[in-house]
């Protein structure tokens, strides 16, 4: 009994030396992000319809300066990008606001134009391709705005102090219980008597 007593005891210590769990950045995996992954390249905005799908993806824009975005448009059901649309464009903060489209590939555009200030702002798109047509509203166009810095990763040594204790409790621990183990054995066999054989 004594002996299940101190492996009892010397597994709990040991249990009380290991490390806490933590949490991983309050991350939900319920919900899809909406944020921008450090490291990126560029903010991106989505919007969809029953018929197209639009994709908006820039770089940092400034207040005051031209804004070069690109805008991916494709059928919604297909995946197919659509080419020769007639894009038109309305900003609903400012109606002042004048955007231009140029093809630049299969569903690729090249949307130019400038926003006066530092806000989110919103892009109202006009679409006519073939003989469809919609009006679809990109939201969360941020100005002033810069991407996030990757985070540099530091390397940490494997064998910390607490690691090390760790490890060697660990040691410790086999070797006692080993010990115990075998100290048992010897008893149990040096009480029983030998067999003769005739």
């Amino acid at each position: 009994m004594k002996t299940y007593l101190f492996v009892f005891l010397l597994l709990g210590l040991l249990g009380f030396g290991a490390p806490a769990a933590t949490a991983h950045g309050g991350e939900d995996h319920g919900e899809t992000a909406t944020a921008t992954a450090a490291g990126a390249q560029y903010f991106s905005v989505t919007s969809q319809s029953a018929q197209f799908e639009l994709l908006l993806r820039y770089e940092p824009i400034k207040a005051g300066e031209p804004a070069h975005l690109r805008l991916f448009v494709s059928d919604f059901a297909t995946n197919a990008p659509i080419s020769g649309a007639r894009l038109t464009f309305t900003v609903p903060e400012n109606d002042k606001l004048q955007f231009a489209a140029t093809p630049q590939g299969p569903g690729e555009y090249l949307v130019e134009g400038q926003f006066p200030a530092n806000k989110a702002y919103g892009l109202t798109v006009n679409i006519v391709a073939d003989k469809r047509a919609d009006l679809m509203l990109l939201k969360g166009i941020e100005v002033g705005k810069e991407l996030p810095v990757a985070a540099v990763l530091t390397a940490e040594p494997f064998l910390t102090c607490k690691m090390g204790l760790l490890l060697l409790g660990g040691f410790l621990a086999g070797v006692a219980l080993t010990a115990l183990l075998l100290r048992r054995r010897t008893r149990v066999t040096t009480a029983q008597p030998p067999l003769v054989h005739s």
